[in-house]
């Protein structure tokens, strides 16, 4: 008989964490394989179960701001210079900090793909938190917002990027 094994108790702080605003990349990769393994089995069982449960699921935790204190600010701040300084140290003027469905736009992302000055304001819960997080804390330490539709499925928009860059601009 298997038995199963656990992890042991997590920290509420490391709980919570796993709630932030800015996805790791951990969370990002198991987001992704959790949803190419839901598409496999709606595929190969015709359910689309799966991949829309962990959809929504993902939708409803994140459209729930964050009471961002002090200390909660904190921690989120605290990775993402981590994670800033390692890509830099790669060589990378860019990072991708958020990944999210495109329901968390009013709009479905429309404004967002058609570079409508007007995006920012089309954005609900957690993202926009941080696209206030970067236009009120980060854009005065230099560093740039891009948002953009990073998946098509079936033609049509899907999820958005927020990248954060860095360096000089092209021009």
């Amino acid at each position: 008989m298997e038995t199963l094994k656990t992890k042991p108790e997590e920290s509420q702080a490391q709980q919570e964490l796993g709630d932030e605003t800015f996805m790791s990349a951990a969370d990002l990769r198991n987001y992704m394989t959790e949803m190419q393994m839901a598409n496999a089995v709606k595929l190969t069982d015709g359910v689309m179960g799966r991949a829309e449960k962990a959809r929504e699921d993902l939708i409803k935790r994140l459209s729930e701001p964050l009471d961002l204190t002090p200390e909660r600010l904190k921690e989120i701040l605290e990775p993402l210079r981590s994670k800033l300084r390692a890509a830099a140290a790669r060589g990378q003027t860019e990072l991708m900090v958020m990944r999210f469905p495109n329901a968390l736009c009013t709009d479905k992302g429309r404004a967002l793909n058609n570079a409508d000055p007007t995006w920012p304001e089309t954005l609900t819960g957690r993202p926009r938190q941080a696209y206030e997080l970067w236009r009120d804390q980060l854009r005065s330490a230099g560093f740039r917002l891009n948002a953009m539709i990073i998946e098509w499925p079936g033609g049509l928009p899907g999820d958005v990027g927020f990248f954060l860059k860095w360096g000089e601009q092209k021009k």
